[in-house]
């Protein structure tokens, strides 16, 4: 098993920038491809950026390409998304989701195995 916990999420004005940190427990975080998507109210999820196990490689929606940037510290078990130029679009619950492989991660349903509670960002115009 593995437990995820997101924080970094807040209220920021347009045009500023967030880093959503998600960190793992359990069974070594190194092991999980890992990503990020976000739900906003009366919507689907979506799928924001992945990240391989080892960060060697990273994928975006093209909503937020440019503006945001997957990466991970293995060593202290947290994947991060730093989040610029933020946008009252990018308003949502953002979810951090774990999986041995980043296909189960990007697949159209997601397959992840491993799922966190979210953390909400709320971007004002």
């Amino acid at each position: 098993q593995v437990q995820l916990v997101e924080s970094g999420g807040g209220l920021v004005q347009a045009g500023g920038s967030l880093r959503l940190s998600c960190a793992g427990s359990g069974r070594p975080f190194s092991n999980y491809a890992a990503g990020w998507f976000r739900q906003a109210p009366g919507k689907e999820r979506e799928f924001v950026s992945a990240i391989s196990w080892n960060g060697t490689t990273t994928t975006y929606a093209d909503s937020v390409k440019g503006r945001f940037t997957i990466s991970r510290d293995n060593a202290k078990n947290t994947v991060y998304l730093q989040m610029n130029s933020l946008k009252p679009e990018d308003t949502a619950r953002y979810l951090c989701a774990a999986s041995p492989l980043i296909r189960q991660v990007t697949s159209k349903p997601p397959l992840a195995n491993y799922w966190g509670k979210g953390t909400l960002v709320t971007v004002s115009s």
